[in-house]
């Protein structure tokens, strides 16, 4: 049975901090090392970032706010607090991102709340219970039958394997309407730190949610789906991988381990990794970007779409969403190829009067602990 992913919504919390801003506050960090403080402006200028969006609005004691938890302002010190009060945090700002994005979601989808069977929720940077699926069930009044999941600290590859259980729901039963909502709020787990690993962390991560619908139900007239073909995971060498991106608990938050390596080891495994997804395309897979037209590369930072873009022969306009994304939120882990996507299906969307033909093809890529390489090929159908 064809399942189609019919709109997606993104939400995002109030306070936006430059990338200049966040570089010299945290340069200006006491305790650092003198090679921490000359690495600070060489990842986050090459970044590719020019904003990013935060639940926490204490840094702005930095220009003369009353600061918080996070930061002390008249010291002008990031503090760090400990993971049950970030957590708190998580607990109270969470809910406002994952119901803004799934109320927008639904509404431009046409559907009635009664309509929604089956809601995932998708977070690895905070827990509580009742958890999202529940508050979101009862914010947009959806039925107290609806079967709710929720996939949890997987990270930046998670909106995949949320999208194919809503795949495997529709495929089931053909009257069911499955609303996925992936909200991360990375910056609370904001660590001051001379690692180059974790400034690294601290140059690209951002907060945001976006939300999608998905139903076995054909687009309506005028409208544009995007629909699923097929979806591909695979896992790198252990020894390779395992070790250079991982997420862990910490007494004062959660720890993200970038490895450096990462972008090399993309592109080192891409192929083997996506080969099964690809594999009907003629020539190889290093001239893709000649047979699909429209990619959303999860932007884990510009240097490993740099590196996604040469090893399947890109071009500069089909990297242009991914970098775009990038460049304006920063990375938000599983939301962020969902903002791409989300991109992607307003162009097409707005493209009838270009002459864009029913059938553009869009390839999805995410990578994610383990080393985790997760896509998907979709096909856009208009109505």
């Amino acid at each position: 049975m064809t399942v189609y992913l019919h709109t997606i919504a993104t939400a995002l919390p109030p306070t936006v901090y430059p990338q200049p801003f966040v570089r010299d506050l945290l340069r200006a960090q006491p305790g650092l090392s003198r090679l921490a403080q000359r690495l600070i402006p060489s990842v986050f200028n090459a970044s590719g970032i020019d904003t990013r969006y935060s639940v926490i609005a204490d840094y702005d004691g930095a220009d003369g706010g009353a600061g918080g938890p996070f930061f002390d302002a008249q010291t002008r010190t990031m503090l760090s607090p400990s993971t049950g009060l970030r957590n708190e945090l998580y607990q109270q700002e969470a809910p406002a991102l994952f119901i803004g994005a799934a109320r927008q979601a639904l509404t431009r989808s046409g559907l009635r709340p009664e309509q929604i069977t089956h809601v995932v929720t998708v977070s690895c940077t905070g827990f509580f219970a009742p958890g999202p699926d529940y508050l979101v069930v009862r914010a947009l009044g959806l039925p107290t039958t609806t079967q709710r999941f929720h996939v949890g600290f997987m990270g930046c590859y998670a909106a995949f394997p949320a999208l194919r259980m809503a795949q495997a729901f529709c495929e089931a039963d053909p009257s069911a309407a499955v609303l996925v909502i992936c909200a991360e709020l990375c910056t609370l787990h904001a660590q001051v730190s001379s690692d180059p690993e974790t400034l690294v962390s601290s140059a690209v991560f951002a907060d945001g949610a976006a939300a999608a619908v998905l139903s076995s139900q054909a687009p309506q007239a005028g409208s544009t789906a995007l629909r699923l073909d097929d979806f591909a995971t695979a896992l790198t060498p252990p020894e390779e991988g395992e070790h250079d991106m991982a997420w862990t608990i910490g007494d004062q938050g959660y720890h993200m381990v970038l490895s450096s390596y990462v972008p090399q080891l993309i592109a080192t495994h891409l192929h083997s990794a996506v080969g099964p997804l690809l594999t009907g395309l003629p020539g190889t897979l290093s001239e893709a970007g000649q047979h699909i037209e429209r990619w959303a590369v999860h932007p884990g930072g510009r240097s490993i779409l740099d590196k996604v873009e040469g090893s399947l022969g890109l071009s500069t306009a089909q990297m242009a969403p991914s970098r775009e994304v990038l460049r304006q939120y920063g990375n938000m882990s599983s939301a962020t190829v969902l903002f791409i996507l989300g991109d992607l299906l307003s162009e097409l969307e707005a493209a009838d009067t270009d002459g864009v033909q029913d059938g553009e093809r869009i390839c999805a890529l995410a990578f994610g602990p383990g080393l985790t390489v997760e896509s998907a090929l979709m096909t856009a159908v208009q109505g």
